[in-house]
C-alpha cells in the first residue's frame, strides 16, 4: 500500500458543521498565530447534508475567532485539512509550505483570453455526433471562460443538425460553469453564445483582428510579435475554427493573420478550440502580464 501524503490528525469530532467547527479551533489555538494566515481544505468522502464549501466557511469562521489569523487561500502559513470519511472529521494542520502552489511565480491568462471571440464553424452531421460535439466545445470554450462563442455556419445548413450542436453547446457551457462556480475562489463568468453567417461575421468586424486558425498558416511561433500587436491593441480578437470542412478559402483575405500550431497534425474539431485558445496563451504569456482584463484599445 502507497500513500499519496500522511498527516497528523491533530483532532476527531463527528461530521456535523458545529463540532468539527469546534474541534478545528481547539486544534488551531497554539498551531496558528494570530499574525499567520490560514486556509481551510476540505475532502468529504460519503453522503451529507453540507457541502466543502460549507465546512471550508464555517470552519474557518471558527478558526480565524479562536486565533486571530487571517484566511489567505492562495499562500497561506497554514492549512487547515479537513478529511471527512462518512460520519467522522479528521482534522490536521501543517505548513502551507507543504501545498504544490499553482500561482506561485505566475500570473493568470484570463486577461488575455477574456479578449478571444472564438468563431467556430457548426459540427453538422448524424444528430448524435452534432449533440457532443457541440457538448465538448461548450465545455472547451466555458472552462477559458473567453469573451464570447460565435456559432458560424457558411451557406444553406440542415437546421436539426445545427439545432442539435447548440443543444450541445448550452449543455456544456452550464456543465463546465456550475463546476466553476462551485470550486473557483473568484466569480466564473459564463461564456455567452451567439448564431451568425460566417461571411456576415467577417464583414460586420473587419476593423477588428480577424485571426483564422488554418494548416495554411505560419506557425504561431513565427507571428507571435504580430499576434501580441493585435492583442495589445484591441478590445477583442476573432480566432476563426473550422469543423469538418475547414474555414473557406475566401474569408482568408480578410484576416490578420493565418496561423498553424501543429503543422502536419489534422486537428479533431472537438480540440480545435482548445489547441488554439493554449497555443496563443503559451507563445504570448510574458508578455500578457502588460494587459487588463477586457481593456485595450478599439
Amino acid at each position: 500500500m502507497e500513500a499519496d501524503r500522511v498527516l497528523v490528525v491533530h483532532a476527531v469530532s463527528r461530521a456535523s458543521l458545529e463540532e468539527m467547527a469546534a474541534a478545528a479551533a481547539e486544534a488551531a489555538r497554539g498551531r496558528i498565530g494570530g499574525g499567520e494566515c490560514f486556509a481551510v481544505r476540505t475532502t468529504r468522502r460519503g453522503r451529507h447534508g453540507f457541502t466543502s464549501v460549507d465546512v471550508n466557511v464555517v470552519v474557518g469562521d471558527a478558526v480565524r475567532r479562536a486565533t486571530g489569523a487571517c484566511v489567505n487561500l492562495g499562500s497561506p502559513d497554514k492549512v487547515v485539512a479537513v478529511e471527512i470519511i462518512q460520519d467522522l472529521a479528521l482534522i490536521s494542520i501543517y505548513p502551507g509550505s507543504m501545498e504544490w502552489r499553482k500561482m506561485r511565480g505566475k500570473h493568470p491568462v484570463l486577461p488575455l483570453l477574456s479578449r478571444v471571440a472564438v468563431v467556430q464553424m457548426p459540427y453538422l452531421g448524424p444528430l448524435d455526433a452534432c449533440r457532443n460535439m457541440g457538448v465538448r466545445i461548450g465545455r472547451e470554450v466555458q472552462n477559458f471562460e473567453v469573451r464570447e462563442l460565435v456559432v458560424a455556419p457558411t451557406g444553406l445548413v440542415e437546421a436539426r443538425q445545427l439545432a442539435e450542436f447548440l443543444q450541445g453547446v448550452f449543455e456544456g457551457v452550464e456543465s463546465r460553469f456550475e463546476v466553476q462556480r462551485k470550486s473557483y475562489h473568484r466569480r466564473a463568468r459564463r461564456v455567452p453564445v451567439y448564431l451568425q453567417d460566417l461571411h456576415q461575421l467577417v464583414r460586420d468586424r473587419r476593423g477588428e483582428p480577424i485571426i483564422v486558425m488554418e494548416p495554411e498558416g505560419e506557425h504561431i511561433s513565427r507571428v507571435a510579435d504580430r499576434l501580441w500587436e493585435l492583442f495589445r491593441g484591441s478590445r477583442r480578437v476573432n480566432v476563426l475554427v473550422g469543423s469538418r470542412e475547414g474555414i473557406p478559402l475566401g474569408v482568408y483575405r480578410y484576416a490578420d493573420l493565418v496561423v498553424d500550431i501543429a503543422p502536419g497534425i489534422t486537428l479533431s474539431t472537438d480540440y480545435a478550440a482548445a489547441s488554439a485558445l493554449v497555443a496563443i496563451a503559451t507563445v504570448l504569456y510574458e508578455r500578457s502580464s502588460q494587459l487588463e482584463e477586457g481593456g485595450g484599445g478599439g
